[in-house]
């Protein structure tokens, strides 16, 4: 498994999926909170490129609303519609 796969499938487990059980519509995270709640140093570029990808969208089963922030730094915030 490499990171990539291994970033999408903890925002999955502990983002996605956590805002579905709980009924929400939408969910954001923050590219610095997986850099962080995964022990990672200098990977934040991987962090969002994973959260940023086609991949993710399909497994997850998200839908992209926006993209803010830096698009590679900590404070980059995906922002996913739930379906």
């Amino acid at each position: 498994m490499t990171l990539a796969d291994r970033i999408r499938e903890f925002a999955n487990e502990n983002y996605i999926e956590p805002a579905r059980e709980g009924g929400a519509r939408e969910v954001s995270i923050r590219a610095g909170d997986i850099h962080r709640d995964m022990g990672l140093h200098g990977r934040l570029p991987v962090v969002c490129s994973a959260l940023g990808s086609n991949k993710f969208l399909y497994e997850a089963d998200v839908a992209r609303v926006a993209v803010d922030g830096p698009l590679n730094g900590a404070n980059c915030v995906l922002t996913f519609e739930i379906r």
